[in-house]
């Protein structure tokens, strides 16, 4: 980041001042509209722009919204309530902002000792964070626990295994709060001095009770590896309408780097406590014949996942700029998939499907095609055009709810 933008950050804290945080707090939900879009744009600022549709019309962020200082938080920014959540890495600070005068604005912060960045998130009721991160500095795996109307963080240590062998670094993908137990998925990695990273071959995940958080059991399968990516990014599991859980495992070179590692997809059913040992959705080898990145649930027993075309990419360094994304419909009962007739996309992860009233909103990254929201009908297969997303724009990162 330039010392412009820092002095910009440092000003903006020292205007609206910890002390006055809470006039902001109370008329931000009222000002705020019901999507929020977050974009890149071709000169790698970044903005976020609230609208009330994604079905029709045109806006143009670079004009019309919030620059975001500092840059580059998309990917472990949380949303909630017309509110931003997002790890300052280099003081552990946890800060919370709003869109306050069409300004990006810090709210309040709370310090998450030893926190370096968010593994994943989950909620604990309404206004309660559960945020876990493993420190490979002081070898610490911690959780913590952020009310949000107060900003108080409770801390304490995730006790998992820690990593071993030639591993020195491990990412819990996922947790899943199931009544009185605990689900956390998660893997171990290797990083050299030069940042060379490489995945463990194993997908774990293990079973907790709660809220002791005592370790019962872990289940380990070889099949895959790196279960629940990072959710901060994108949605990699979901809960279906009849209780069970399904998460995505990411061995694709732009997440877990184990690339002769299957795409997969697990599940476990509502009255289990370990992972279902006869459902295994092997993606890659399916149709797709490649890996995917991000999970979404669309109900009636579907799912839409993001595969790469590794024809199209040279490697990891062209991974996430060429257009070579494509959709697919996956059909979880019977194991099929169906691609989407949607231009090709790019970006390696990106919050970019929204579900609402039954209509599947997709953000696309395209050249030749322009930057749209795209409306999909599971009930009809229809696909059509929707919000336009003009100005020099290079991703659109993150379509959710304000």
């Amino acid at each position: 980041m330039s010392s412009k933008g820092n002095s910009l950050f440092l000003l903006l804290f020292i205007i609206v001042g910890f002390n006055l945080f809470s006039s902001c707090s109370e008329s931000s939900p009222a000002e705020r509209k019901k999507y929020s879009i977050y974009v890149m744009a071709k000169d790698t600022k970044e903005y976020i722009l609230q609208v009330d549709s994604l079905d029709t019309g045109t806006i143009d962020p670079v004009k019309d919204g919030a620059q975001v200082f500092p840059k580059q938080i998309w990917y472990d920014l949380i949303v909630k309530n017309g509110f931003y959540y997002r790890l300052e890495r280099k003081n552990f600070q946890f800060i919370k902002y709003t869109i306050k005068d069409n300004r990006f604005t810090p709210l309040d912060s709370v310090v998450l000792p030893d926190f370096p960045f968010i593994d994943s998130f989950n909620w604990i009721g309404p206004d309660t964070l559960f945020l876990v991160s493993y420190n490979r500095k002081i070898k610490k795996l911690q959780y913590v626990k952020v009310n949000l109307s107060e900003m108080k963080a409770q801390l304490g240590n995730f006790p998992l295994p820690l990593p071993f062998g030639n591993d020195n670094a491990m990412s819990v993908g996922f947790t899943n709060f199931r009544g009185n137990k605990l689900f956390a998925g998660y893997t171990y990695h290797a990083i050299s001095a030069s940042q060379d990273y490489k995945t463990s071959d194993t997908a774990y995940v293990a079973t907790l009770s709660y809220p002791e958080l005592k370790l019962e059991k872990i289940t380990k399968d070889t099949r895959s590896t790196y279960p629940g990516g990072n959710n901060t990014a994108q949605p990699n599991t979901f809960t279906d309408e009849h209780g069970d859980f399904y998460y995505l495992t990411c061995p694709g070179i732009a997440l877990g780097n184990h690339p002769d590692k299957p795409t997969a997809v697990y599940r476990i059913k509502k009255n289990q406590d370990v992972p279902d040992s006869t459902f295994f959705f092997n993606i890659s080898d399916s149709p797709v014949k490649n890996h995917g990145y991000g999970l979404w649930y669309i109900g009636n027993h579907q799912a839409i996942i993001r595969t790469e075309q590794k024809e199209i990419f040279t490697g990891i360094g062209d991974h996430y700029k060429v257009p070579h994304v494509q959709f697919y419909v996956l059909d979880l009962n019977n194991k099929t998939v169906k691609k989407l007739d949607l231009p090709l996309d790019k970006g390696t992860s990106r919050r970019c499907v929204l579900v609402e009233n039954g209509l599947v909103y997709i953000s696309i990254n395209s050249g030749a095609a322009g930057n749209y929201i795209w409306i999909y009908n599971p009930q009809t297969g229809a696909l059509k055009k929707g919000l336009k997303i003009n100005g020099d724009i290079d991703y659109i990162l993150r379509i959710e709810r304000s």
